[in-house]
C-alpha cells in the first residue's frame, strides 16, 4: 500500500464581495419596485386561466439577499396533482460588484444562473430586465 505525498501549491484567496450600503439598497429597491409595478406586473400578470390545470403568475416582486438583488415571480399551481398551491421562482439576479455597478444574470431552466451582462449601472440593468426576453418571469 502506497501513500501519496501532498504537494503545496499557491492558492490565492478570492477577494471579498463589496458590501452594499443601506442607502444604495433602498434606492435600488425603490427603482426596481417601480419597474415591477409599472411594467412587469401589467405585462405578465393576467387573469387566471379558465382551464385550472396550468400554473400562472400571481405576483412579481423584488428582494435583497446579501449582495444579490432578485426579481421573483410567485406562481399559482391550481391543478389537482399540484404538490403545493403556489411556488416562487427567481428570474433575474443583480450581483453588486462595487461603484454602483452590477452583474446581471438570468435563471436557466436547469437552475443555473447565467450572467449575460457585466459591470452595468443600475438603470441599464433595469432596462435590460424590461426589454431582454431572457428575463421573462
Amino acid at each position: 500500500m502506497t501513500k501519496s505525498r501532498g504537494i503545496w501549491v499557491f492558492s490565492p484567496s478570492t477577494p471579498a464581495a463589496p458590501k452594499v450600503s443601506a442607502d444604495l439598497k433602498s434606492e435600488i429597491k425603490q427603482k426596481a419596485d417601480q419597474l415591477v409595478e409599472t411594467v412587469l406586473k401589467p405585462k405578465h400578470i393576467k387573469l387566471p386561466p379558465k382551464n385550472n390545470q396550468f400554473n400562472y403568475i400571481m405576483d412579481i416582486y423584488t428582494k435583497w439577499h446579501g449582495q444579490f438583488f432578485y426579481f421573483c415571480a410567485k406562481y399559482c399551481s391550481p391543478g389537482p396533482n399540484a404538490m403545493s398551491p403556489d411556488f416562487e421562482t427567481k428570474f433575474a439576479r443583480l450581483a453588486y460588484v462595487g461603484e454602483n455597478r452590477f452583474n446581471l444574470s438570468f435563471m436557466r431552466h436547469t437552475g443555473q444562473w447565467i450572467e449575460i451582462y457585466s459591470n452595468l449601472p443600475m438603470d441599464d440593468c433595469l432596462t435590460a430586465i424590461q426589454d431582454d426576453p431572457s428575463f421573462f418571469p
